[in-house]
């Protein structure tokens, strides 16, 4: 009974496994090793970060600043810089973009000074000009999804929103919205 009660519970995982080379296959179609290749270069970038605050409701706080981003190994992954100004002071960060050629995704992992720790990876792809990429963190003990987009791409400007969704992806809170333009 208990080998039995054993298989049955993993016996979903295995829908899962089967649900997962699926849209490996699907992705495996499409070579998006260039889908990032839009944010070379250097961009004016307008902040707004979600500020929770101990008591009151939320507010938004607005930074100014600069982002640099560079080729790395031929373009299948690059190094972003930001440099921002607001009310709480001097910013910086630094984002990792790296192409699985495997599963042609894209993982984006982000570090700010002012701890100096790697955050969890976000990994996905571009569909139709917009990038989507997810990951699961913990927040106050609790696991949600976080959702990284890329929109509004054109030669000149972008969007880039990071969301939250403590619903499984029914509804998602933006807390991270920037605006960039290219700086000629």
């Amino acid at each position: 009974l208990p080998g039995s009660m054993l298989l049955s519970c993993f016996n979903p995982l295995n829908g899962f496994a089967q649900q997962n080379t699926a849209v490996h296959k699907t992705a495996a179609q499409r070579d998006g090793q260039h889908d990032f290749d839009f944010n070379f270069g250097k961009w004016r970038t307008h902040i707004q970060r979600l500020q929770s605050q101990p008591k009151g409701p939320a507010t938004w706080v607005k930074m100014e600043g600069t982002v640099t981003v560079g080729k790395v190994w031929n373009g299948k992954a690059s190094l972003e810089e930001i440099e921002a100004d607001g009310p709480g002071g001097h910013f910086q960060g630094t984002t990792l973009f790296l192409y699985n050629p495997n599963s042609h995704q894209w993982s984006q992992t982000f570090a700010s000074s002012a701890d100096g720790m790697l955050e969890t990876p976000t990994i996905g792809e571009f569909k139709d000009g917009r990038g989507e990429l997810f990951s699961h963190v913990s927040i106050d003990g609790k696991m949600v999804l976080v959702k990284d987009t890329w929109s509004e791409i054109v030669p000149n400007s972008h969007r880039f929103e990071e969301a939250i969704s403590d619903d499984g992806g029914k509804s998602w809170r933006p807390h991270f919205i920037a605006n960039l333009e290219r700086i000629k």
